[in-house]
This record gives C-alpha cells, structure tokens and sequence, in this order.
C-alpha cells in the first residue's frame, strides 16, 4: 500500500510538470531517485536521457534547456550526487537558462544522524536557484496531491518566469522505493483541474518611453549594441530598429545577427578589432547606444562603453536584471525586446541621415578587404583555423564555441554570412568546465549536426561528456585546438613573468587526445594543411558518434601574430579612412 501512495503522489508530481511545459528529463541512475526516474520514463509525454556522470549530466540538460529555451528535469539521488550539478546550476543562474533540479534524499528522520549517502540538502544551491522547495513525504489525501500538484506547477512556471533560471525540488521518500505500476499513476479525476500560472509581458513605463524617444530623435551618430538573443522574433525586431532609425548593430556572434537574416549591411561584425585603436574609437564614437541582451563577449567593446559614460547608453532587458557591468547605463528598461521596438517605432520620427551608418559600414568593410589578403594556410595560427571554419559549417547546424580563447576568436574571425546555422556558448560564469556535455545537449533539442570548437584544457575538463556522444549516436565533431596550455593566460601582462608564467598560467599537459577518440568510438583526424581541414571535417559532419579533429596550434607565437596582423590591418583602415 505505501508505494501505491507514493507511486500516485510522484506520479501527479511529474504529471503536473508535463502540463507546465516539460518534455525532457535528465537522469542520473540512483536507488533514492528510483521512483523520480521511473515515473518520469513510465510518462508517455516525457523524454528520458539517462547519463552516469551528475556533472556531465547537468551541463547536457542545460544545453537541452539552452536550445530549447523550455524547462528540463534534472534528477539525481540523495547525497553528493547533487553536490555535482553545481557547476551548471551557477551557469544556468547567470545565462538564465530554465533548470527544474529534482534531488531525492532521505526522509527527516534520517538526516543529520549518520545515514548514509545523507547530506544537508536544504538550500544547498544558495542564490543560484530562483526557489527552493523542500517536499512533504508522500500522502494520499487529495489536499497532499493538491499540494504536490502545486509545487510542481509553481516550479515549471517560476523556472521560465523572466529572468528564466533554475529552481530546486528536493523530494524526501522513505523505502519500499519501487513504484507500483499496476496502477495508473497519472490518472486523474474529472474534478482535478490542471495549474495555470501566467507570467505577464513587461512594458515600458510611458513617460520613461518619451524621454527615450526624444533621446533617439536627437540622435545623430546612434548605434545598436545586440548580445546574446534567443528568439527570431527578437533578432527581427532589432533589425527592424536599426532599419528604421538607420543605425548600425554591432553583432556579438550569439545574438543570431550574423548569419542567416536579410539585412546584412545593418551588421557591423569588426567591431572587436576596430576598437582596439585609439583614433578609430574617436572617429566611431557614438551619441546614443541601445543594448539588447547581455554584454557582448568584446572586452574593447565592453572598454569603450565603460570609459564614455557621458554617451546615453539604453539597456533593454526582459528580465528586469541588473546587466551593466561597466556601470555605464543611463537607462536599464525591463521590456521584451519587441513590445520596446514596437513602442519606440510607433512614438520615434522617420530618419533619412545614414552618415554614421556610413562611418562603420565603410570602416568594417575595409577590415574585412584588407584581413583576406591575408594567407590562411597555416594552421598552426589558430585564427586562420576560424577562418576556414565558418565557411566549412553546413546549413542549419549547430556551432558550440568553447570559453576563453574560442569565443574571442570567433568574434575576431567570423563574418557576417547568409548561411543559417546557430552558434552557442555558455557565458552565463563563462567557465571552461561542461562545455562538452552541454554542447551535446542541445542536439536533443534542436536535432542538428554539432561543430565543438574548443581548447586542449577545456576539452579535457569535460572528456567523460563524450559518452553521451556514443551511447546516443549524436553527431559530434570536434575541432580541438590544442596548443597544449593555457593560451588566453598569452595576452595577459602575467605573460612576461618567466618563470612563473608557464608553471602557473601555461600549464601543458602533453596529453594524446588520440586515446580519448578511442575509448569513446570515435573517429580522429590531425590536419596539418587547410585542404586536409576541408576533407576530414567534410566527410564526418553528418555522421552518429563522436569525430574529433586535432589541430596543433602554437601559442607561444600566436600574440605575436595576432597583434601584427591586427596592426597592418588597421593602418591600412586608417589610411583608407583618412584616420592616418
């Protein structure tokens, strides 16, 4: 009889997060979580993914959740196992990315007196949950399943309540832990009526909105600044802004802006480099910025924002958060992204001057002509490997893009393209660890073939992530820069300190990532020449499994490469733009 009332108490639990909008669960096998995991694959409308490892584990269901934008279970057994999903709980904190954590643990009376796999589980993700809720054992009374039905719902709903986030659900259950699945345990009665929890559109405060107009209609060197952004219908109404007010965007790589869409000469995708000189930040320089989404990955974008605070500077954030880092802003506006553009199109005048659109289209432009008269053939700079990348990607891919040097270098090296593909990184913490795992994650969300570019020490913080690849036959290629070390820590003043550096910043590992192919199945590849890229990542993109390419890059010059190409590069802009 107890695990009937515990089989229908779970069951209406899981039952009532379907209804909340959760399709996938995460598992992680465990004998307290036995009824959890159970229920959730007994669940016609629940999509199982069962991993070994509770950190690989996690950081899959955040690259699920990321793609998907919709909740994901995460469910583990009582003790440690918990412990393991912080990592990607901090990171799905600040990348608000929506995480329905289910903990099983002891009973009360087995907590606090030396039982085994026992840990104080209360709180124990802190400020990184949006809510914490620590379940009644289970009952059968209708007010318990009510009760049950309402924890579930307020989860579901506060997991996507703007700004989206992770919440926890601890679920004490006592023994017998086998549910009975004799019984119906999602049965409900005609008079059980679903949980609806609506969230409203946030709307911009209309004398605020007037005094924003009048700042846009004054304006005459306005620029558009477009972090990371989710949804098309955000990308098109930042285009459509900066269409009507004849601004250009400066398109961080995840906002979606640089490929795939219409428009193309509104982007501005040189940004990063353009920046780094000081006469072309003068001729640049704006009167007014609006920023969308979250600080660009750019730190010359991030500088140059933060040192001209006199320029009105206009944050857009859906989720009423907090996202100026350069504490910068003269307005931080909680709307929806198109409810704001709406506003400001129905109130703002009709704009001919393109003059400053002009300046940075003529400037990117001559960036680009000048950077292609550059060889790529040598692999072992790793720009010129970005720079073959994002041509060789497919269509309607996916493109995860590894912490530290990857990102920069994507910002750096990608152009804008009418190529659809989606391009993805977690920079909520902006850790180097679960990279892999949650890359893979987002293949069960979005059914594509997966491109991983990623360093050596990133790669190897997350190999156990690769046997998601193999048991699941997911399409993963892997481009492994490796210049056996640290290679960011080489731009940084710490670089000239020998011999400290290379102990405690460089730190090579010498592994042989060949072995890691092997023991996850996979296939393994080391180009050396730009048309041995070109086949080996051509002839695998589409295949099941795990197809890791190994490109050796050396970061001992790579500085010096960069800073001189970047250098030449930008005289001749200056000279083009008689900047000189």
């Amino acid at each position: 009889m107890n695990n009937q009332i515990m089989t229908t108490y779970i069951g209406r639990l899981m039952d009532e997060f379907v209804q909340g909008g959760v399709k996938e669960a995460v598992v992680c096998p465990g004998s307290r979580s036995t009824p959890l995991a159970m229920l959730a694959l007994a669940h016609q409308d629940i999509n199982v993914h069962v991993l070994v490892d509770e950190r690989s584990a996690a950081f899959y269901a955040l690259g699920l959740a990321k793609a998907s934008q919709k909740p994901v279970l995460l469910i583990c057994t009582s003790g440690t196992a918990a412990a393991n999903f912080y990592p990607a709980i901090v990171e799905a904190h600040y990348s608000r990315v929506p995480l329905i954590v289910l903990t099983a643990d002891r009973p009360h009376e087995l907590r606090e007196v030396g039982a085994p796999q026992a840990i104080d589980q209360q709180f124990l993700f802190g400020k990184f949950v949006k809510w914490f809720t620590d379940l009644a054992l289970p009952e059968e009374s209708q007010t318990m399943l009510r009760y049950v039905q309402t924890a579930a719902a307020r989860a579901s709903h506060i997991s996507m309540q703007e700004p989206k986030g992770p919440v926890q659900v601890n679920v004490p259950l006592r023994e017998p832990l086998l549910p009975d699945l004799a019984i119906d345990p999602f049965h409900r009665e005609a008079t059980d009526t679903k949980k609806v929890l609506s969230a409203g559109h946030a709307f911009p405060n209309d004398h605020v909105m007037s005094e924003l107009v009048t700042i846009m209609n004054q304006s005459t060197r306005g620029l558009i600044v477009a972090g990371e952004l989710h949804t098309k219908e955000e990308q098109e109404a930042v285009l459509r802004l900066s269409k009507a007010l004849h601004v250009p965007i400066l398109a961080d790589p995840l906002s979606h802006l640089r490929n795939g869409h219409e428009n193309e000469e509104l982007i501005i995708d040189a940004y990063d480099s353009l920046l780094k000189d000081q006469a072309l930040q003068q001729h640049l320089l704006p009167d007014m910025v609006i920023r969308f989404g979250p600080m660009p990955v750019s730190k010359p974008l991030f500088k140059w924002l933060e040192k001209h605070a006199e320029v009105k500077q206009i944050v857009v954030d859906a989720g009423g958060g907090f996202r100026d880092p350069g504490l910068s802003a003269s307005y931080v506006i909680e709307s929806h992204v198109a409810t704001f553009v709406d506003e400001v199109l129905n109130r703002a005048d009709q704009r001919e001057d393109t003059n400053y659109l002009n300046c940075w289209q003529s400037v990117n432009s001559s960036f680009r002509t000048h950077a292609a008269q550059y060889s790529d053939e040598d692999l072992t700079f790793e720009g010129n490997v970005y720079r073959q990348l994002q041509h060789l990607l497919p269509k309607e891919s996916v493109l995860f893009i590894g912490n530290s040097m990857p990102i920069r270098d994507v910002d750096t090296f990608f152009e804008t393209q009418s190529k659809s593909f989606r391009m993805l990184a977690n920079r909520g913490a902006n850790g180097i660890d679960g990279v892999v795992s949650t890359a893979l994650g987002t293949y069960a969300a979005l059914k594509q073939p997966i491109t991983l570019v990623i360093g050596d020490l990133s790669f190897y913080h997350d190999m156990n992530g690769l046997l998601a690849a193999k048991l699941m036959e997911i399409p993963l290629t892997v481009v492994l820069l490796n210049n056996d070390g640290g290679g960011i820590f080489s731009f940084l003043p710490q670089a000239s300190d020998e011999p400290y550096y290379e102990k405690l910043f460089g730190t090579p590992t010498g592994l042989n990532f060949e072995y890691a192919s092997k023991l996850y199945g996979g296939t393994y590849s080391k180009p050396t020449t730009k048309q041995e890229l070109h086949d080996v990542y051509m002839s695998h993109i589409h295949e099941p499994g795990l197809h890791l390419i190994e490109i050796e890059t050396d970061r001992h010059s790579r500085v010096g490469k960069h800073r001189q190409m970047m250098d030449e590069i930008l005289g001749e802009v200056k000279k083009e733009c008689l900047l000189s």
